[in-house]
């Protein structure tokens, strides 16, 4: 039975009606809904309808977020999907960093049913310019492959993916107050070694769906991306079945493309793209 587009939000999800065609938006790894509003408000502003709902174990507490799998974001993702695509007849996708991996891994699942994702900072190597080589070559695999991940967390550290210095400055006042708002608006910033865990996971998954999707694809990369490299771009162009492919590499603008600087430009082309496949589409009487 599918579930309701409310019961799939959770606390801090959103659903905004506006059009025929609806968005449905997938945050990243530790992050919540708040990080994607501004890529909704522009997209309800072209018509879209938009939804996005809070990961399974996100938004909550740092053991809830630990005890939760990668079956589980995608699980909930899934029924989200199904909720709104019985209320709309074209859906689209589109996902930050790890949620970039759940819309390929949906798009594997449903097939054309999914009229279009959007890849956004794309996240199959962690190799940005702020991610130490001897840390994810040596330090993490010895962590993440023996019971040490059960007791380590890491902690994110300024820029957070944010190269505009007023948002950023913004995250970090949160950040101060370590409360439930900080939870809710922009995450968790210490992540497990079980968490991280399930994100290689999910990324071993994700690889292995590429060959397999074949909807219109939209990738979106920063050129200055602190957590994931253009390397990660270029492998999804390289790998993905799909015949319908656009790139757009944008400057001036870390990992969270959401959040920063091109944040208006990322929203604008990703409208464009998928009026173009709507246009490509017509649905049958």
């Amino acid at each position: 039975m599918t579930r309701s587009i409310e019961d799939c939000l959770g606390n801090t999800g959103y659903y905004d009606e506006a059009g025929a065609d609806a968005v449905l938006l997938i945050h990243g790894l530790t992050g919540t809904p708040a990080e994607m509003k501004p890529i909704a408000k522009r997209l309800l502003k072209q018509g879209f309808s938009v939804m996005c709902p809070a990961l399974a174990g996100h938004c909550g507490s740092a053991l809830d977020l630990r005890q939760s799998r990668w079956q589980d974001w995608y699980g909930g993702i899934s029924d989200s999907f199904e909720a709104l695509k019985a209320k709309h007849g074209r859906v689209y996708v589109a996902g930050l960093s790890m949620g970039a991996l759940i819309a390929l891994l949906l798009a594997r699942e449903k097939g054309s049913r999914v009229d279009g994702i959007g890849l956004l900072s794309t996240t199959f190597f962690y190799d940005g310019w702020n991610m130490p080589r001897w840390k994810r070559k040596i330090i993490l695999p010895i962590v993440l492959h023996s019971p040490l991940r059960f007791f380590l967390s890491w902690d994110e550290t300024p820029p957070y993916g944010i190269k505009c210095e007023r948002t950023r400055a913004m995250v970090h006042a949160v950040l101060q107050n370590r409360d439930a708002l900080a939870t809710e608006t922009v995450g968790i910033f210490r992540t497990s070694g079980v968490t991280i865990y399930e994100s290689t996971r999910l990324i071993k998954v994700a690889k292995r769906a590429l060959p397999h999707v074949h909807v219109p694809t939209l990738i979106v990369h920063s050129t200055e991306d602190d957590t994931a490299s253009l390397k990660n771009a270029h492998f999804v162009e390289k790998t993905i079945a799909s015949r319908k492919i656009e790139t757009f590499f944008v400057d001036d603008t870390y990992h969270v493309l959401t959040l920063d600087k091109r944040r208006d430009d990322v929203a604008r082309r990703m409208a464009e793209f998928f009026k173009k496949c709507s246009a490509h589409h017509v649905l049958p009487a």
